[in-house]
C-alpha cells in the first residue's frame, strides 16, 4: 500500500488569500513616481518580474495607490534595488500619508536623479531602471499588473557580472536584499550554479 503523497501537508482553505501563510521570496525594491504636484512619491515592491527575456519589467500595485495613478498620468516609472544596509531606509518609504497627503519621511531618504526620464532613485541602491509605461492590466481581484518598458538601466560595477568574474563573487562583494512576506527579510550572500540538464535552451 502506496503512502499517501499528501499526508504531510496542509490544503490550504481558498476563501481568503493564502500567501500569509507561508514564506515567498522576492527582491525588493523600490518604486518611484511623480506626484500631480510634482513631488517625487517612493513606494516599496515586491511582488516585481522581468516580463520575458527583452527588457521589460512589471510590478503589482492597486488603483487605490498613488503609485498607480501617479504612473498612469505621467507614464514613467523608475525602480531602484536596494543594498541590505538600506532595509530601514526602505522602510521609509512605506510611511503612511499624511492627512494632506504627503509622504514626509520620504525627505529622509537619500535619492539621485534619474538621466533619461523624470524621477528619482535610493541612492546607494545597486540596480536602477528607468522606464516607460507599456500597459496597465487591472482585474486581478484589486490589484493590477503594470508593465514598463526599460529604457534606461544602471548597475554599480561591484554587483555587474562579467566573463572574468565568478558569479559567487559578485554575490559575496555586493549581497542581495531578499523580501521575505510577509514581513521579513534577508541577506543574500552566496549561491550556487544551477544544475541544468545537458542540452537545455532557455
Amino acid at each position: 500500500m502506496s503512502q499517501d503523497p499528501y499526508g504531510e501537508m496542509v490544503s490550504l482553505e481558498l476563501d481568503h488569500p493564502i500567501w500569509d501563510r507561508f514564506f515567498v521570496p522576492a527582491p525588493l525594491t523600490v518604486i518611484g513616481s511623480r506626484e500631480e504636484n510634482g513631488d517625487w512619491d517612493l513606494a516599496p515592491k515586491h511582488m516585481v518580474t522581468p516580463l520575458g527575456w527583452e527588457n521589460f519589467f512589471g510590478f503589482v500595485c492597486a488603483p487605490s495607490h498613488s503609485t498607480y495613478t501617479n504612473i498612469q498620468r505621467e507614464e514613467v516609472f523608475t525602480v531602484s534595488f536596494p543594498h541590505p544596509d538600506q532595509v530601514v531606509m526602505t522602510s521609509l518609504t512605506a510611511a503612511p500619508r499624511w492627512e494632506d497627503g504627503s509622504k514626509i519621511e520620504i525627505a529622509a531618504v537619500p535619492t539621485i536623479p534619474a538621466r533619461l526620464i523624470e524621477g528619482i532613485f535610493v541612492r546607494e541602491s545597486h540596480l536602477f531602471l528607468e522606464c516607460e509605461l507599456d500597459r496597465i492590466i487591472d482585474g486581478f481581484g484589486p490589484n493590477s499588473l503594470i508593465a514598463g518598458k526599460i529604457v534606461a538601466a544602471h548597475v554599480r560595477e561591484t554587483a555587474l557580472r562579467r566573463d572574468d568574474r565568478d558569479d559567487q563573487e559578485v554575490v559575496q562583494a555586493h549581497p542581495l536584499l531578499v523580501y521575505l512576506s510577509p514581513g521579513r527579510f534577508a541577506t543574500l550572500t552566496r549561491s550556487d550554479a544551477f544544475p541544468f540538464p545537458e542540452g537545455f535552451r532557455r
